[in-house]
């Protein structure tokens, strides 16, 4: 095959592969933070993740237990213009609109307290939780096809292309630790969680002559398949601190960089043969991808305005550059994601505690880091909801989500390797609910 067939089909590998090794760190693991954001000085069973530290003040000794399910939808789409679709002179848009769905994201808190002592575990999906489907494919995967058939001079106009990708990734995470308080105002923690990662990934694409083409109308011109499992494990030491005085309360977490490998169980990977080995060699059966988790810190402060009245803010920082990833990616980063976070709680009546939230996610994006199967989009989003109190003993926190994304623009003189010109607008949308049942005894 000639050049641009090799550059392309190696475009669509190394890409995928990136899609592979790329993480979402959850910090949504309790219906409290989505209803109020801000929950990195929380003195409660959620602080099991974001305020482990602070479980030391907890007001009575003994269980406390929460249960969590949520459901996430979020959409991701893609506009290509670009000239190459048509090969006729004229530039236009493709769209490409991927959903990704998880109807159900189970998390587990728990704690127990002794006086001074609490010890403390939890299970959550702490990375990824959904599926992505993208039914059209992706703008790169058209790029290939389109640029393999015109070196055999077969224009678009002559042939039909159906694709498709699929991909769905999920970190498991059980998490241990104990904490102490030291004093009446300052109280530890250390523990570590491990985290177990299962991802996997199906895409194909296959280009037909159109019907009433002469002598070929529906043969097969090129086909290309990818199935492929990836799993693997890493732990993640993690530290707190809790500094409670008088109607403040300050929570700080550090959680370590997690080393992580993933490993490949691939069942179909397709390509012409003239691709070289080494362009393969990233999907082979049993072969090692980086693929670790960022180190994350968390730094928060609470206030009691009034004895029913509370306010918080917060800042999270994931170190995403020092994170290894496939072919060093990471390094086209221009620095690591800052979150600011601020939230509001009212106990309207003993039964009823209402609130709401802000968080500001901004990414250190570039273009030679964005990629069709693995793309972000700073965004700010809003949450809100409620907290009942049906006994001393039973509680249910109900919560609601919302994320605006900006988008994301990549011009590109050399279009998915093809040597013409295009642009990729990257958007996405991203709704949560969220249930927590909680129990004390």
């Amino acid at each position: 095959m000639k050049k641009l067939l090799l550059i392309s089909a190696a475009t669509l590998i190394v890409s995928t592969s990136t899609f592979a090794g790329d993480y979402l760190t959850n910090t949504n693991q309790h219906a409290a933070f989505l209803r109020m954001a801000a929950r990195g000085a929380s003195i409660d069973v959620d602080g099991v993740y974001s305020n482990p530290a602070g479980l030391a003040f907890l007001p009575k000794n003994g269980f406390h237990l929460s249960l969590t399910g949520q459901s996430a939808y979020q959409t991701r789409e893609i506009a290509a213009t670009s000239g190459l679709w048509t090969l006729d002179g004229q530039e236009t848009t493709q769209n490409y609109k991927g959903t990704a769905s998880a109807p159900f994201i189970p998390s587990f808190h728990g704690v127990y307290k002794d006086d001074k002592w609490a010890i403390s575990a939890s299970f959550a999906v702490t990375g990824g939780g959904g599926k992505a489907s993208f039914d059209n494919g992706l703008p790169m995967f058209n790029a290939l096809a389109i640029g393999m058939l015109y070196q055999q001079q077969i224009t678009p106009d002559k042939y039909t292309i159906n694709t498709a990708m699929d991909g769905k990734q999920y970190i498991y995470g059980v998490q241990l630790g104990l904490t102490y308080r030291i004093n009446d105002w300052l109280g530890v923690f250390a523990g570590g969680r491990m985290n177990y990662v299962k991802s996997g990934y199906e895409g194909y694409l296959t280009a037909t002559f159109k019907k009433d083409i002469p002598q070929m109308g529906g043969m097969d011109i090129a086909n290309l398949a990818l199935d492929c499992d990836q799993s693997g494990w890493g732990i993640t030491p993690i530290i707190g601190i809790d500094a409670k005085l008088g109607k403040w309360n300050f929570g700080a977490k550090y959680e370590f960089i997690t080393n992580l490998n993933i490993e490949n169980q691939t069942h179909k990977l397709e390509a012409p043969e003239a691709v070289p080995a080494e362009v393969l060699k990233p999907y082979a059966n049993g072969e090692q991808t980086p693929s670790d988790i960022p180190a994350m810190l968390s730094v928060a402060a609470g206030y009691e305005i009034l004895p029913n009245l509370r306010a918080s803010v917060e800042y999270h920082f994931f170190d995403d550059k020092h994170a290894g990833m496939l072919n060093d990616r990471q390094k086209t980063l221009t620095h690591g994601t800052h979150e600011y976070l601020a939230g509001l709680e009212w106990d309207i009546i003993k039964e009823l505690t209402i609130s709401g939230g802000f968080q500001k996610t901004s990414y250190g994006l570039s273009d030679e880091f964005q990629t069709d199967t693995s793309f972000y989009c700073s965004s700010y989003s809003l949450g809100f909801g409620a907290r009942i109190n049906f006994n001393a003993a039973w509680s249910i926190d109900v919560a609601y989500f919302w994320t605006n994304y900006d988008d994301y623009t990549k011009t590109l003189a050399n279009y998915n390797s093809t040597g013409m010109k295009g642009t990729d607008v990257y958007s996405r949308t991203n709704k949560v609910f969220g249930l927590s049942l909680n129990y004390h005894f």
